[in-house]
């Protein structure tokens, strides 16, 4: 696990299919009713959890329906609660994942707003800090290649036409650093690789 950002930390499982990472975060929060974030995390090795423990963690945020990852390993190790939206909870669980709550549309977790991201999956959601101008994304947008964006096979997606619109909502936001859950961190001028992206599907 590595600092990225003051604050954030990063740790990453090369997926070998797609050939890019998967990256779980943990936000720092020491002065926040929700204690320390984590969001999608991915399975650490020893090192990256006695340290995820030692951080604490008062919250796992997950994405989507598909991105329970490790959250049950994590909520059993730091007492954390696990959030999801609703509408992508019965395939969380029917994975197994351990779900707490619920990460709605419009609410916030800390300086974290969520936002949606539908299209993908019915559930899916983004995860906006305004005052620092981050972006964390799940399955809606990928960071790959390195300091570009994509988005998944379309046969991995339950409403394309859906997921570009929602894509293009989030390419308004005032963002400057994407962070996504899958592919390479792009960590300033985020938001000229995901408007060229919205802006392919108009070519």
């Amino acid at each position: 696990m590595r600092e990225i950002l003051p604050g954030i930390h990063i740790w990453s499982k090369l997926s070998p299919p797609h050939g890019y990472d998967f990256n779980g975060y943990l936000i720092e929060l020491p002065e926040s009713e929700t204690g320390n974030l984590v969001i999608d995390p991915v399975e650490p090795d020893e090192a990256e959890l006695e340290a995820i423990v030692a951080k604490g963690v008062g919250l796992i945020l997950l994405t989507n329906r598909n991105h329970g990852r490790a959250a049950n390993r994590l909520r059993a190790a730091t007492g954390a609660k696990t959030l999801i939206n609703p509408a992508d909870r019965p395939h969380a669980e029917s994975q197994g994942v351990e779900v707490d709550g619920a990460l709605l549309v419009g609410a916030s977790f800390g300086p974290l707003e969520a936002v949606d991201a539908a299209g993908k999956s019915p559930g899916e959601v983004a995860l906006f800090w305004p005052q620092r101008r981050i972006l964390f994304v799940g399955d809606s947008i990928v960071g790959w290649p390195a300091g570009a964006c994509k988005l998944l096979p379309e046969e991995k997606l339950d409403d394309p036409a859906q997921l570009r619109l929602a894509v293009g909502r989030l390419q308004s936001l005032d963002f400057d650093i994407l962070l996504p859950g899958d592919g390479v961190p792009i960590l300033q001028n985020a938001k000229t690789p995901v408007g060229a992206l919205v802006q392919s599907w108009a070519a």
